[in-house]
């Protein structure tokens, strides 16, 4: 039986975005959806439905689902997802009873991380770290070319490291956190503020869209690629604090490589050469150790859900006995009454 083609699926609190991954890492197929609820059952559903609908083109031997939240150690539950209503939820074991699969359950950033370790930026290399800029920071580690997730299976989430005592507050409850300063939210924040104000470049965002509320840091990194001086200054300084977190984390994890990936990333070397400036003159030790590598993530928006997908096939391979049929002798020797003939 051909192992080759597994789903990748990617839950967002607005979207749903799924494909059909072969083991190159390719997308055969995909398909983007709303996301219709943030309650659990409506998702599955949907999840249930996608993976029916590619089922009836391709032979899929197992699901992978990337979700943005707290999945535990064993895979199988999302224990927290603070865009969906799900507390606790037994997300493999629903989507396995509904669809008949094998299904494994990651953290998105996990997923993508693993993904650009497969096929994209980190190829090679053996320890990386993933920084997924997007409204908030996410993170993931491979060490040793293996995922790593910690004992509760919540690592990576390196957005909530306080670098500020005092500093912002943030959604989590703490202040300060990295994400506050190094994310998308900050030129999200920027340039409502800039609107508000009126200054030029916020007077020209807010008549593009029309209402402060709708402005976001996409905008801001569209005017700097077109060259407006205020807005690259913005997103350098967005840099330099990402920089200054990619230097700590230096000091703790000692990576080969720091991938750098997420919306905001699309700003590419007006975001990436200062963070790399600023890792230089804060890590720990400069001039005496070599440096981490900084490069941008090759493989976009699709991450997730080709890591999912892939670690969900391997998983899958790792499970299935080697001789099927000494599986099938052994579970009838195992029923009551019956023990195992030797054959003459």
């Amino acid at each position: 039986m051909s192992d080759k083609l597994a789903i990748g699926i990617d839950i967002g609190g607005t979207k749903i975005a799924a494909g059909v991954v072969d083991e190159d890492g390719r997308i055969v197929s995909r398909v983007k959806r709303e996301t219709p609820t943030t309650e659990a059952p409506a998702v599955i559903d949907a999840i249930a439905e996608i993976t029916e609908e590619f089922r009836r083109e391709h032979h899929i031997t197992a699901v992978g689902i990337g979700a943005a939240g707290f999945v535990d150690a064993t895979q199988s539950t999302v224990l927290f997802a603070p865009h969906l209503a799900w507390r606790n939820e037994p997300l493999r074991d629903s989507v396995a009873r509904r669809t008949g699969l094998p299904v494994m359950v990651d953290n998105d950033a996990n997923a993508s991380g693993w993904a650009e370790w497969r096929f994209g930026a980190a190829q090679g290399e053996a320890d990386l770290v993933l920084i997924t800029l997007g409204t908030g920071i996410g993170g993931a580690l491979v060490i040793d070319g293996q995922p790593y997730r910690g004992k509760f299976g919540i690592a990576g989430e390196f957005g909530h490291m306080q670098v500020v005592p005092g500093g912002r507050p943030c959604e989590c409850g703490n202040h300060g956190c990295w994400e506050q300063y190094a994310s998308g939210r900050v030129l999200t924040r920027r340039a409502r503020a800039a609107a508000t104000e009126g200054t030029d470049l916020g007077k020209a965002m807010l008549a593009e869209v029309g209402d402060v509320e709708r402005i976001e840091g996409s905008l801001v990194s569209r005017h700097a690629d077109e060259g407006n001086a205020e807005a690259a200054e913005w997103i350098a300084e967005v840099g330099d604090w990402l920089g200054v977190g990619l230097a700590n984390l230096a000091a703790a994890l000692d990576p080969g490589m720091f991938v750098i990936g997420g919306g905001v990333s699309d700003a590419g070397a007006l975001l990436i050469d200062p963070a790399r400036a600023a890792y230089s003159r804060t890590l720990t030790g400069r001039g005496y150790r070599a440096e981490a590598r900084i490069v941008r993530a090759h493989l976009g928006p699709e991450a997730g859900l080709i890591g999912a997908a892939d670690m969900a096939r391997l998983t899958a391979r790792r499970r299935r006995p080697a001789n099927p049929s000494a599986r099938v002798r052994a579970r009838a020797a195992a029923r009551p009454g019956r023990s195992p003939r030797r054959r003459k």
